[in-house]
């Protein structure tokens, strides 16, 4: 009877011993102040961050598939009137529209690469559909 008890105490002591150490995490990241917004960026500025490409079907061309270019960042603020686009810090993703397939093809070969580009227009994402945060609509590589 005293073996069966003592281990039960041991078992009971060990399950005590591993959700303490979960439940102080817990209540750390509880306590942690909420995120500050993004830095502004503004027209003429440059963004930076991963290029990431994805395949996505065209609504207005028939369903064709197209690609779509994200440049994945630190948060930012857009100015007014778009500013936070309905996030806590801002946008972290930022859809680069190609107006030509010299651009497309211009950053075909960044893809999973660091970039920089020069943001000439910008807007949050409001289209259904859109894979991004933002949306920027006129832009041009920067060559580091």
């Amino acid at each position: 009877m005293t073996k069966l008890f003592a281990t039960r105490l041991a078992l009971l002591a060990t399950m005590l011993l591993a959700v303490t150490p979960a439940v102080s995490a817990q209540q750390d990241d509880e306590a942690a102040p909420a995120s500050k917004p993004g830095r502004p960026i503004s027209t003429g500025e440059v963004l930076s961050g991963e290029l990431n490409a994805m395949k996505i079907r065209d609504v207005k061309n028939a369903g064709k598939r197209i690609a779509m270019y994200q440049i994945t960042s630190e948060p930012r603020r857009l100015p007014a009137p778009s500013g936070l686009c309905d996030l806590e810090t801002g946008p972290e993703t930022f859809q680069l529209v190609t107006s030509s397939d010299a651009q497309a093809s211009q950053l075909k070969s960044f893809v999973g690469k660091e970039i920089s580009v020069k943001v000439d227009e910008i807007a949050c994402a409001s289209d259904p559909g859109q894979m991004s945060e933002a949306v920027v609509t006129k832009w041009s590589l920067v060559k580091k």
